[in-house]
């Protein structure tokens, strides 16, 4: 504890800001805490250095410097010069070396470091500090005239590229400095191809020569020699690589925000390549494939760090190093399990043998794939490292769908024709026969065949098509389109977008890239990565999927599932937050319970008219010129409808299930083909012309806004009654098998409440009505889809009928930014570009529009009823950031396709984990704080202090009311000012001498501290108070007194 004055506070407050921090030799100034500030690699340098790693000393140059340098046309704070200057000489003193020097020459690296590990997007230097005369004196102090002019050449390169803007030109097929290197191999060894490794220190100097000619001939200037020229162009370099294309582009894809900048290191130069005495490689402390505790990583011989990360050379794997450094393997062991157990995560690091002696580089939290994911922190919990709540935190939500996506043969893609690519809509791998129409597609996969149903757009008269495919390939559309949708639904591999592919459905050919694939050709289509492929690769389910909804294999057996089935069981543990499936048939209802859906939160009615038969009696209802002849055909699909329902409350068991009554336009039943049309005709006993004519009739502008949803229950209210008594008949039925049926109606496309009014009329008048008939009654609530923006502004009005809401946020999205998620495509992209989304707004809820609405909706709703039942169908409900800010809204349960419920499960979980902490009030980074001393040396502090007191009188003992201080309150108060607890509130006899050393000790502190508040602990100080009052009281009762607070 240190007393300052007000003036010493206020000359902390006014001291210049820190823009870098030294570490080496053990000592740090930062910390692994401080990401936010010095970056995730300069942080955990300054950690490793802490716990005692062999960490080459350097300073890192903090994130602000770099927000400082866009904020000020790319200069620096006036302090920065002068602090770099003094982290260098710290530097200097650490390696007994001096940067620029002649004699005893400091050679440096200079890198950047993000918040957020951005691998290969930001630029490095490596040996700054060489020049024409320091490379002559490293080459006579190590003997190796070989590795100065290679780590010269090295130099060169790095920094004529990255600083001085050395790059390959338009129309050029090689980096400069590589052609460069190929033809003097060329003419020394007659090969291009020729090892550099094998390259003589003639040659290295030879390229030197060369690539200062390069530089001045592209550049019109001569390649500095001055360290501390090179220096501060490398620190500006990589300030600007922060936003290069590359690393703009990876942060967009990732979610990582502009703002944030980087920090940059600066680090003294240890060698790989000081011959074979030296090796540099990369490592990760468990397998970031799969997630096995094994040591995986891979080195080179006489090299340095870029050699292995470009590919140079082939590297040998990790193993091979304990032959090769035994000493230096054994050391890498050590700092495996140090780092792991520090950490407490798997751990991607560098290092760099020099002459035997090994260096770490760098550390960071490994990349990894889903099923790693999920065994690295399911173990680590067995090793007690992490605990339950850490390995929901640790594992991605979106990384579940790599262990549910069946996948390819890495051989078999690596020898595999591809032919195009587009959005990654559906995960996975699938491949099969070509096929252009759903007719077709369902022909083939009853005679046994695989096939992949490729569309220029699916529409839900593909749908019978799409479930029997493998796969779907469509030329257009989003990752919100139909076709993934309802890919994603059915747990489909799905490919939207693929723009460079032309279907051709008269010829019955696909075409891409030179290739021309005729009907029933195979094709291969990878969702996880958007790739097509020519011709047949194989592939397996996944074992989750195996388990879960074949159950063809016993989950005991395997390990994946048994892994995946722990965290799964934590998450629930940890949310609050439900989860249901969309799900519109008995066999997507039971994949869903068994992925751990709590019910239905979406049943579409419509895709179950397109079954079989009961296409034909929906035609027949829409052709049907009156209402007679409407109910005659409604009459035969209820009982298709009341089979469906009755298999979906089985399949559900008791849990909520959501139906919403039929929402597309009239038109989509109907064949817009003439072939179709004349066998529809046959069928129904029509003129061919009266189909047309009714089609025509039916045709929309702006269906999406047209007659559909409750405007065909409104205009046909018959349609609303059969679905009702389908609905209530099945329940029935259900209930009288013991068992719970709790259906939810759902009225979609509502904006007016009477709309919804009239709706819910009917559907409780057919309920009473079925009820009578059955004898039984129905526990059900009625409520709509807000999808609409008029409904979200008056759910105050329509929360007077709805008993629920139901965010239909696909089409909410659609009706708010006024854009329709099919043709997005062609300019969300470019919208992205110009910062003007951050997110693909049909993937991820738009917070400040839609989810706006939704709050507004939210708070309308509950002002009405109070307790109304909220939740989201669409799918956003499957998408980490959009679960997250359902948690948030207050949202009951969130839906959405059965093979995403995994992922919503696992998302919700760390929604709410995350909540304990909210991001608005988190620092961001470590507090400036004094280093933490024990007790005792607090205690000698304070004694050292009390020591130059000068007692004028003693007020302890005095008293405030003719009473004598018992010698237990007199006891040194500064060494244990919590002294007093003890006794509280037991103890009523010291009660006011308690008091009195509590106001002594507080004005002791006033006057210590110059402040004008006392700091010191008031912990039931009203309780001595009132005590020392009754005590007061009690020895004197009859006297009067008051007392001042």
């Amino acid at each position: 504890m240190r007393f300052r004055s007000r003036k010493a506070a206020a000359a902390k407050r006014t001291r210049a800001p820190r823009y870098v921090y030294y570490f080496g030799n053990g000592h740090a100034d930062g910390t692994g805490t401080m990401k936010a500030l010095l970056g995730g690699k300069g942080a955990n340098l300054h950690e490793m250095t802490r716990i005692g790693l062999p960490v080459p000393p350097g300073f890192t140059i903090t994130t602000e410097v770099c927000s400082y340098f866009y904020d000020h046309n790319r200069s620096y704070p006036p302090q920065l010069e002068a602090q770099v200057a003094a982290a260098m000489d710290k530097v200097e003193k650490s390696t007994g070396k001096r940067f620029g020097d002649q004699e005893r020459p400091l050679l440096v690296s200079v890198r950047s470091g993000a918040r957020d590990s951005m691998p290969g997007m930001m630029d490095t230097i490596l040996n700054l500090g060489m020049n024409d005369k320091v490379v002559e004196i490293v080459a006579k102090k190590t003997n190796n005239a070989r590795f100065a002019w290679d780590s010269y050449r090295r130099f060169l390169q790095m920094y004529g590229d990255v600083v001085m803007g050395v790059q390959k030109r338009p129309g050029e097929d090689n980096e400069p400095f590589e052609a460069v290197i190929e033809r003097l191999k060329d003419e020394r060894y007659g090969k291009h191809d020729f090892p550099d490794v094998r390259l003589t220190a003639a040659d290295l100097k030879e390229l030197v020569q060369r690539f200062k000619t390069l530089i001045n001939e592209r550049t019109g200037k001569s390649f500095p020699q001055e360290a501390n020229e090179q220096l501060w162009g490398a620190i500006g370099a990589v300030f600007g690589s922060w936003m290069n294309d590359r690393a703009i582009v990876y942060r967009r894809k990732y979610g990582i925000p502009h703002e944030w900048g980087t920090a940059v290191n600066v680090q003294t130069m240890v060698f790989g390549n000081m011959g074979h005495t030296s090796a540099t490689g990369v490592a990760f402390t468990r397998d970031p494939a799969t997630g096995e505790k094994l040591f995986y990583g891979e080195y080179l011989i006489n090299a340095q760090g870029e050699d292995v990360v470009a590919g140079v050379r082939t590297p040998h794997p990790i193993a091979d190093l304990a032959k090769e450094m035994p000493a230096a393997h054994k050391g890498l062991m050590n700092v495996r399990s140090t780092l792991e157990q520090h950490f407490k995560d798997m751990q991607d690091l560098e290092f760099t043998v020099e002459h035997n002696r090994l260096y770490i580089l760098q550390t960071r939290n490994g990349k990894r794939t889903g099923l790693a994911a999920v065994r690295i922190a399911v173990d680590m919990v067995g090793e007690r490292l992490i605990t339950k709540k850490d390995a929901v935190r640790r594992v991605p939500a979106d990384s579940l769908s790599h262990l549910l996506a069946p996948v390819f043969d890495r051989e078999a893609v690596r020898n595999a024709k591809k032919i195009g690519s587009g959005l990654a809509a559906g995960p996975g791998a699938a491949c099969g026969h070509v096929v252009f129409s759903a007719e077709e597609a369902v022909a083939r996969a009853d005679r046994g065949e695989k096939v992949v149903l490729a569309r220029i757009e699916t529409s839900p008269e593909d749908l019978r098509g799409m479930i029997a495919a493998e796969g779907i390939l469509t030329a257009r559309g989003g990752v919100s389109s139909h076709a993934a949708l309802v890919a994603r639904q059915m747990g489909k591999v799905c490919v939207c977008g693929a723009t460079g592919i032309q279907i051709d459905y008269q010829k019955g050919t696909l075409s891409a890239n030179g290739t021309t694939l005729n009907r029933g050709d195979y094709i291969s289509i990878d969702g996880t990565a958007g790739e097509v492929f020519a011709g047949e690769v194989a592939t397996a389910p996944s074992e989750i999927i195996q388990v879960l909804v074949d159950s063809s294999l016993d989950p005991k057996k395997s390990v994946t599932f048994k892994e995946y089935a722990k965290l799964m069981k934590w998450a629930d543990e940890f949310r609050r937050l439900g989860v249901r499936a969309n799900a519109d048939t008995p066999e997507q209802v039971k994949n869903a319970v068994a992925f751990g859906a709590e019910g239905i939160g979406l049943c579409r009615t419509e895709h179950m008219f397109f079954e079989g038969d009961r296409i034909d009696a929906m035609r027949e209802m829409i052709l049907a010129g009156t209402k007679d002849e409407r109910a005659r055909a409604l009459a035969k699909l209820l009982p298709y409808q009341r089979g469906d329902f009755v298999g979906i409350f089985t399949a559900v068991n008791g849990l909520p299930a959501t139906i919403r009554f039929l929402d597309p336009p009239l038109h989509e039943f109907l064949p817009a083909d003439h072939a179709q049309q004349n066998e529809l005709a046959n069928k129904l006993g029509v003129s061919v012309d009266q189909i047309s004519h009714r089609v025509h009739e039916l045709h929309e502008f702006n269906p999406m806004l047209g007659h559909r949803g409750c405007r065909l229950g409104i205009t046909f209210p018959e349609i609303s009654e059969m679905q009702a008594r389908a609905i209530f008949e099945a329940a029935a039925e259900v209930q009288a098998k013991g068992i719970k049926v709790h259906p939810e109606i759902m009225i979609p496309l509502v904006g007016f409440p009477r709309e919804l009014k009239l709706q819910i009329d009917i559907v409780r008048r057919v309920a009473n009505e079925v009820a009578n008939e059955q004898g039984t009654k129905f526990k059900y609530l009625v409520g709509t889809m807000i999808e609409i923006p008029r409904a979200a502004l008056l759910a105050d009005q329509i929360a007077r009928d709805a008993e629920f809401f139901s965010f239909g946020t696909n089409d909410l999205t659609q009706t708010t930014l006024g854009m329709s998620r099919d043709d997005s495509g062609s300019f969300l992209p470019a919208y992205a570009e110009l910062d003007i989304v951050g997110s693909n707004p049909f993937a991820t809820i738009d917070q400040k529009g839609v989810g706006r609405l939704m709050e507004i909706t939210r708070d309308l709703g509950r002002k009405t009823r109070p307790h109304i039942k909220l939740g989201i169908c669409g799918e956003h409900g499957g998408e980490p950031n959009s679960v997250k800010f359902c948690y948030r809204l207050g949202l009951e349960y969130v839906s959405c396709s059965p093979f995403r419920i995994p992922i919503a499960r696992l998302a919700a979980a760390r929604a709410l984990i995350d909540a304990t902490v909210p991001s608005d009030i988190r620092l961001g980074r470590e507090l400036n704080l004094l280093e933490a001393k024990s007790e005792g040396e607090a205690l000698g502090e304070l004694r050292a202090i009390a020591q130059k007191n000068k007692i004028a009188r003693s007020f302890i003992g005095a008293g405030y009311y003719d009473c004598i201080t018992p010698p237990v309150i007199q006891r040194n108060i500064l060494e244990n000012p919590g002294w007093y607890t003890a006794y509280t509130p037991y103890q009523a006899e010291i009660a006011q001498g308690r008091l009195e050393a509590l106001l002594n000790f507080q004005h002791m502190i006033i006057d210590l501290t110059a402040l004008d508040i006392a700091n010191a602990s008031m912990l039931d100080e009203a309780t001595a108070a009132a005590e020392a009052m009754v005590l007061c009281h009690a020895v004197v009762p009859n006297r009067k007194t008051f007392f001042v607070a």
